[in-house]
């Protein structure tokens, strides 16, 4: 699954959210959400496979993060869709307007 399908579902970019404050535990994780812990660890995991998320082991606890050159992939992709759709937008501004003359 690449970065764009797995920030696509809503719970997975809430846990984005979260982790936009900082590292967290699975646990820290859950308790955001009204969805049980073995599913909040399912979407963690796609998260991680996906490079979105990175994991470090502190003892016997596991730590989440943003992985930042991912999402700075979307955002690259973004700003080029942004670009392609304006020039598009802007001619057909421009055909409008010379339809009109």
């Amino acid at each position: 699954m690449d970065v764009l399908e797995a920030i696509g579902e809503p719970n997975r970019r809430r846990v984005v959210e979260i982790l936009s404050e900082g590292e967290r535990s699975a646990g820290e994780i859950a308790a955001h959400f009204a969805i049980s812990r073995p599913a909040v660890s399912q979407h963690l995991a796609v998260l991680v496979d996906a490079g979105v998320l990175v994991v470090r082991d502190l003892g016997r606890r596991r730590l989440y993060s943003i992985n930042g050159p991912a999402l700075d992939e979307v955002g690259d992709w973004l700003d080029e869709q942004r670009v392609r759709w304006n020039r598009a937008l802007d001619a057909l501004e421009r055909a409008m307007d010379e339809g009109e003359t």
